[in-house]
């Protein structure tokens, strides 16, 4: 029998990312970028809340996915206003940047 192989344990995620400080740091911006879509959730009219998704966080930019360019526009009304709450919440979010989705086919 060969003993440089040894059997692979599978591990969930949570473990994985306890091991790994680049996954858990990953791990941590996907939470926040996500806490702080939540955060600004009541600052977008309901009907637009489907189409807009928490992007990645890079060195004080937030992305904000957004679903269609007539969402993106009313997002940009929205920016000054997104980003007091923000600061407001203990976030330091230099600018915001919308990222408009494209479905594909």
């Amino acid at each position: 029998m060969d003993s440089s192989h040894r059997p692979h344990r599978a591990v969930t995620f949570s473990q994985a990312a306890q091991n790994s400080p680049s996954l858990a740091r990953l791990t941590s911006l996907v939470q926040e970028s996500n806490d702080r879509l939540k955060a600004i959730e009541s600052l977008i009219p309901e009907a637009l809340r489907p189409a807009i998704q928490a992007g990645p966080i890079d060195q004080g930019v937030w992305c904000l996915l957004v679903g269609s360019n007539a969402a993106a526009a009313k997002i940009r009304q929205l920016l000054p206003l997104i980003q007091s709450r923000l600061a407001s919440k203990g976030w330091k979010v230099t600018s915001i940047r919308l990222k408009i989705l494209i479905a594909r086919k």
